[in-house]
């Protein structure tokens, strides 16, 4: 249509032309209108191009609005932790996502150390040695002296690639992305987002047992995400979190010490733990209902607890019967603190609610017995006795066997013949069947056989059969399982009543190997208390040696003992006995002291 009103518009324009130009109204008005209708034809097409551009692009808007409206598949992971780790970083829409690289260790010896220092074995001494490499010739500068080479025991980066956030990994084989066993994340903020990434990788990671996250900013709710997901982490040991300090009020360490979880080794140095926190521990660690039985060695150096939380950490102590290490160097305890800690490891007074304790687990304990039927003299006892109540059979069967004599007494004497005759031929059928029966292969029954001969015939092909199978031999792992001992509650060890006190006491905590105090505020009286309880474990263990060894280790140095101290020497020799390479002192004559 467009292309008609140009044209018609072309053939007025001739004929105004041919007329010479004057002034024709009537041609005039008729170019000016086809020029104008032209132009309304041309806009209705572009308007309608326009409107179907408009169309198209609102109609992709909006598939892609219900793109993202639209919830994106879970992603199951595959144990792969690199390309787990992008997969969830990309769906979470990061900007910047940390690189996975292996862990950097020192350069290894180059293989001419390696044969200097160890030489092989197996070879002729009378060999000549292979003549050693020439060294290379130095690089000379300009001026003829030689330039020193750059050094090896450290590898150049670029400009702040070293700042930037990196996940560090230890691999059983670093061909295999399946074989992560160590992660270390150090310097950059682990926020709720990456928390939750962690918790759908590290759960699928067979192999990982040890996670270091030094100083990446833990709150409060990043470390419940953390203690949500540990328990699924299997093979998961050890767990080190130093240098993450978490405010007051929501310090929530203790939900890491969980039976459920497998953590052995928990550290938390520098972490501003308060006493707040060291209650929470310290009930993680037992209480009269509950205790842990997983947690090896708990690292608390270097915060923030005084007497108060000490003493929390002492009654953790008296029920917890696994932890063999606890370090709480550099903090703030003192003479108090330390005679809690000590009457943990000696003996202690039980509370109102472990007595309460205590005799409901004896009660449990002795239930079964109550329940069990009574010997067989207790119950002619009851028979026996002038009230027991009788029911008429019991009556009727003891008038039958009276009346049962008389009745034989008053047989004829014929009917005792064949009685007798009977009991001959029952005789000899007894003895052929017992010879008949004595391969139970064959199919016969024995004498002590009272099975049909169906039975006792499949049985003996059965017997047959598994003779000629082989016998399955146990693997090396089911041979090589240890039998678990069980653990005994502290609540049911020997208690000694102390009528001076009215309280019962029990035998404490023999199992803690290792306990660090160093950096702290104690004093002598402190050390007489840990003496105290040193002397009663080595005492209480002469008796009995399978319930722990008892302390092997106390470290107390720059407290406010001096070093000259009688009581810390004394100490120091208690200990260094109990070391496993001890050596008792040769006295002049050269005997053992």
């Amino acid at each position: 249509m467009a292309e008609v009103g140009l044209s018609s518009l072309s053939i007025a324009a001739k004929r105004f032309r041919k007329k010479g130009g004057k002034d024709d109204e009537g041609g005039y008005r008729q170019v000016a209108l086809l020029g104008i209708a032209a132009r309304i034809k041309m806009g209705r097409k572009g308007e309608k191009s326009l409107s179907k551009d408009k169309n198209q692009s609102s109609a992709s808007q909006d598939a892609q609005d219900e793109d993202s409206n639209k919830t994106p598949e879970p992603y199951n992971c595959s144990g792969f932790f690199q390309p787990d780790f992008t997969e969830l970083c990309h769906r979470q829409d990061m900007t910047y996502i940390p690189q996975i690289v292996p862990r950097p260790r020192p350069p290894a010896p180059s293989p001419s150390q390696a044969a200097e220092g160890k030489p092989e074995k197996g070879k002729d001494k009378n060999k000549q040695l292979s003549a050693p490499e020439p060294d290379p010739e130095p690089l000379l500068d300009e001026d003829g002296e030689p330039v020193e080479p750059p050094p090896k025991t450290y590898t150049m980066k670029d400009k702040f690639e070293y700042f930037k956030p990196s996940i560090q990994v230890e691999m059983d084989n670093p061909d295999k992305l399946d074989t992560v066993t160590e992660v270390y994340i150090r310097g950059w903020k682990v926020d709720d987002c990456m928390m939750e990434i962690f918790k759908q990788c590290w759960p699928a990671m067979e192999r990982l047992h040890t996670i270091n996250l030094w100083q990446v900013g833990l709150t409060g709710e990043t470390v419940a995400i953390l203690a949500s997901f540990i328990p699924l982490c299997m093979n998961l040991k050890n767990l080190i979190l130093d240098g993450n300090s978490i405010q007051e009020g929501e310090e929530n360490w203790h939900l890491l010490v969980d039976d459920d979880s497998s953590v052995q080794l928990l550290s938390l140095q520098h972490c501003s733990v308060s006493d707040e926190a060291a209650v929470g521990i310290g009930k993680a660690l037992g209480t009269a209902k509950r205790f842990n039985t997983k947690l090896m060695s708990l690292n608390l150096a270097g915060n923030r607890i005084t007497d108060v939380g000490a003493e929390h950490l002492a009654g953790g102590l008296r029920m917890n019967r696994s932890l063999l290490s606890l370090s709480l160097a550099n903090n703030h305890i003192g003479d108090k603190g330390v005679k809690k800690i000590a009457e943990a490891l000696s003996r202690f007074p039980l509370t109102h609610e472990e007595v309460v304790e205590r005799r409901r687990l004896i009660s449990e304990k002795g239930s079964p017995e109550r329940n069990k039927s009574p010997p067989p003299s207790r119950r002619a006892e009851s028979k026996d006795r002038p009230g027991s109540v009788r029911s008429s059979s019991h009556t009727d069967k003891d008038k039958s066997k009276r009346d049962k004599p008389s009745a034989k007494k008053n047989k004829d004497p014929k009917a005792k013949e064949e009685d007798k005759k009977g009991g001959t031929r029952k005789e000899k059928d007894d003895k052929g069947s017992s010879k008949k029966g004595a391969n139970p292969a064959i199919g016969g029954r024995g004498s002590g056989d009272h099975r049909p001969a169906s039975i006792a015939a499949d049985a003996g092909k059965s017997v047959g059969k598994t003779k000629d199978k082989k016998v399955k031999k146990p693997t090396p792992q089911e041979q090589e399982q240890p039998d678990v001992p069980e653990v005994i509650n502290p609540l049911m060890e020997v208690a000694d009543y102390m009528s001076e006190l009215k309280t019962l006491m029990v035998a404490g905590n023999r199992v803690l190997l290792n306990l660090n105090l160093s950096r702290n505020q104690i004093t002598e009286d402190g050390v007489e208390e840990l003496i105290k309880a040193a002397q009663y474990q080595k005492t209480l263990l002469m008796d009995n040696k399978i319930n722990g060894t008892g302390l092997m280790r106390i470290c107390l140095h720059k407290n406010k003992v001096s070093a000259d101290s009688d009581e810390l020497k004394k100490l120091n020799d208690m200990m260094a006995a109990k070391h496993p390479f001890y050596k008792p002192p040769a006295t002049p004559d050269g005997e053992a002291v």
